[in-house]
């Protein structure tokens, strides 16, 4: 993992900061620490980090307003801290752009290796992925830009690495076990509902600018398809 990766922890507990921020540091990464929403808003400009770990519950403004914000700006990964019972946070985090989450209590060492898996899978288009074309859709993993006849799609970087995954299989229906393998990686400890909320996601905007068509199909009980013929 390079040391050049930048992370921002941000906790208004300043024990979990402290431990989190000791962990990631002894694997050579880089790391803000941030107590609260507007010192997390201020941070992710001023530092650009590569991930932030981001709590929900943050005085000031809450973390998922910060996530919005944030979402405006910015694709960074994120990666949510919530509460064991906040199952409703945890889904509107996704659907809000978290790119995953951990739930309290956690282990620092699993926080890491769910970090260096983020930042894995950020890494594992460069050097020698092709632009992919669809019909009318157009995916270049080196600027990780996506067109849609013609027009540029902003999309988060796990909307992106999900679409990529697809384009590779066009037309071929991918379970969600392989979405996760592909997108997550094979030590994803999370649910495979991340993968709906994120899907559900993508097809928004991606519908905003197809109009009627539909490009990625439910194939009921089995998993997801990028339609071809788009054009």
């Amino acid at each position: 993992m390079s040391s050049s990766s930048r992370i921002l922890v941000v906790d208004d507990e300043s024990t979990v900061r402290q431990t989190v921020a000791a962990y990631l540091e002894r694997d050579g990464f880089t790391v803000y620490q941030a107590a609260d929403g507007p010192a997390a808003l201020k941070s992710a400009r001023a530092f650009q980090p590569d991930l932030i770990v981001l709590d929900i519950m943050l005085p000031g403004v809450d973390g998922l307003e910060v996530l919005r914000q944030i979402r405006l700006t910015s694709s960074v990964y994120v990666l949510l801290l919530t509460a064991r019972a906040d199952e409703t946070d945890k889904i509107i985090g996704l659907t809000v752009g978290a790119d995953d989450y951990l739930t309290k209590p956690f282990s620092p060492r699993e926080l890491v290796a769910r970090v260096k898996a983020i930042l894995r899978r950020g890494r594992s288009g460069e050097g020698g992925d092709r632009t992919l074309v669809v019909d009318g859709l157009r995916i270049d993993p080196d600027s990780r830009q996506v067109w849609l006849a013609g027009r540029s799609v902003d999309l988060t970087a796990i909307e992106f690495d999900l679409l990529h995954a697809l384009a590779r299989h066009a037309g071929r229906v991918l379970s969600r076990e392989q979405l996760i393998e592909q997108v997550w990686g094979y030590d994803y400890y999370g649910d495979e509902r991340v993968v709906d909320v994120h899907i559900g996601r993508l097809r928004k905007k991606l519908q905003e600018d197809a109009g009627d068509p539909e490009i990625i199909v439910t194939v009921r009980g089995v998993g997801y398809r990028l339609e071809t013929g788009l054009s």
